[in-house]
């Protein structure tokens, strides 16, 4: 639980680098933002120290300064398409974007629709933001992008693009989800910029993979592995490393585009302003590691985690097979196997004792806490609450919650409710808990304990319940799972 990175000297060091990077041109600099915004749970899992919400404290630091484009596909409109982590649709998200970011009192200046084809379900958003005072914009496909640089860069290609309408100095591409077109709308805007005499910047932020740390440093690789299933892989940027002689690293996307960007660039400006991907960025992450056996243990944490749940995928019968092949790779090029991640073997060994399920939980000094299954509890309730006494300072044998207050818990599942299983699930412990703490002063200063477990990990050595996954993950735990049910009965659908 070690802090390995300074959040407050990289809210200033990346504020301030934006900022001289706006100079570099006529105080016009668009800047395609990859990555997410507001929840980057990645980024703070493998830098302990990055807040989740950091890159948005950034851009607050310089809000008066920028505004926000949002940039959507028509085609994502149409087919309808899902943000996983939320489960809205991208056109609602830009909806939750516009009043998240004016929330935060940043400047939304428009929406993009992209790739447009007179799609009526595209017509019908672009009425509806207009209605609610957006304004919007269209893209179009353009006939041999990226490729073809000539009939790119012409009145035929970008030319026939809407100019977005933008007041100030830095505007922020951003975007529901990748494939939505951001580059494609700087490009459009430089473009068009140009023909009126601005002489317009394109920067890209993104956090990873972290340009100045080594191809192979665990916070690199961990990028990699959280992004098997997009087959991203780091790689040396031979461009810089021509031009500088500096070893920088970068992704295979931008490396393979970036000979026709720079094409763009020289057809648009007259000459480019970049003379490799890593030029291109602006990101000062690698700058603000205060302690880099810190980030390299979170990491090698985070590839570990990625290698299970595509285990886990697997398991529940989702087509894994590349990503599974891939982050093996990883963890053979990490040098790790199961046993780097502690909670496993606790878990396991636990499971070998008890016979049943048994799940492991390691506390912020390192102390490892199991639960095992019972009569009166599952092994994630049981360990939860076990973690709370060792917080505690509080002993073992105490119980918490009384068996005779448990008992009518379980009769109401089984007998009004219909449940199969009496034992109780994590969130109905913490309700018990919570009601507990009403008249028992040690189960009030175990309840104060749970906001310790935010950013722990633990191990079931069986798959959960949504609901006990659930309460992991509101509680900031991070979790993992061995690909198996609990019940040989269970072979086929997880309840």
């Amino acid at each position: 639980m070690k802090i390995g990175f300074d959040n407050d000297k990289y809210l200033k060091m990346q504020s301030e680098h934006i900022k001289e990077r706006i100079q570099k041109f006529d105080n016009k600099l668009y800047l395609e933002f990859g990555g997410k915004l507001f929840d980057d749970f990645h980024a703070s899992r493998v830098l302990p120290g990055f807040e989740p919400d950091s890159k948005l404290k950034m851009l607050m630091q310089i809000k008066d300064q920028a505004e926000i484009v949002i940039v959507i596909s028509a085609a994502d409109i149409e087919a309808n398409k899902i943000r996983g982590d939320y489960g809205i649709t991208y056109d609602e998200d830009v909806l939750r974007l516009i009043d998240a970011f004016q929330g935060r009192d940043l400047y939304v200046g428009s929406v993009c629709v992209t790739r447009y084809a007179g799609q009526a379900s595209a017509d019908k958003f672009m009425k509806r933001l207009n209605e609610l005072g957006v304004k919007t914009f269209k893209h179009y496909n353009i006939a041999g992008y990226p490729s073809d640089v000539e009939t790119i860069v012409s009145e035929d290609g970008l030319g026939k693009n809407d100019y977005i309408e933008t007041t100030r100095p830095l505007v922020v591409i951003t975007a529901p989800g990748p494939g939505s077109g951001k580059m494609a709308t700087c490009l459009s805007q430089l473009y068009h910029e140009n023909k009126r005499g601005i002489k317009a910047g394109y920067a890209k932020f993104e956090t990873f993979p972290i340009w100045n740390l080594p191809l192979k440093h665990p916070v690199n690789i961990a990028y990699e592995a959280a992004t098997a299933d997009l087959n991203d892989v780091n790689m040396i940027d031979p461009f810089h490393l021509e031009a500088y002689g500096e070893t920088t690293v970068n992704y295979n996307r931008d490396v393979e585009i970036f000979p026709v960007l720079n094409a763009i660039f020289e057809e648009i400006l007259g000459e480019s302003p970049y003379k490799s991907p890593t030029d291109m960025g602006v990101n000062m992450a690698g700058n603000c590691i205060v302690d880099d056996e810190a980030c390299k243990e979170a990491s090698n944490q985070e590839i570990i985690r990625r290698y299970y749940k595509c285990l886990y995928d697997r398991r529940r019968g989702k087509e894994v097979k590349e990503d599974l092949f891939k982050l093996e790779l990883l963890m053979k090029q990490a040098s790790l196997t199961v046993e780097n991640r502690a909670v496993v073997g606790a878990a396991l060994n636990r499971e070998e004792e008890t016979g049943h399920p048994a799940v492991a939980i390691e506390l912020p000094d390192g102390t490892i806490v199991t639960g095992k299954t019972t009569d009166l509890l599952g092994a994630s309730a049981a360990a939860l609450l076990n973690a709370v006494k060792v917080l505690a300072g509080l002993d073992h044998k105490l119980h918490l919650v009384s068996p005779e207050a448990i008992e009518p818990i379980q009769k109401l599942k089984t007998e009004y409710l219909g449940s199969h299983n009496p034992r109780l699930h994590t969130d109905e412990i913490l309700i018990a808990l919570s009601t507990s703490a009403a008249s028992n002063p040690d189960a009030a200063l175990a309840l104060d304990q749970l906001s310790k477990l935010k950013s722990c990990d633990a191990h079931s050595s069986v798959m959960l319940s949504s609901v006990d996954e659930n309460t992991f993950k509101k509680l900031g735990i991070h979790l993992t799972c061995e690909p198996k049910y609990e019940s040989d009965n269970k072979k086929y659908h997880k309840h």
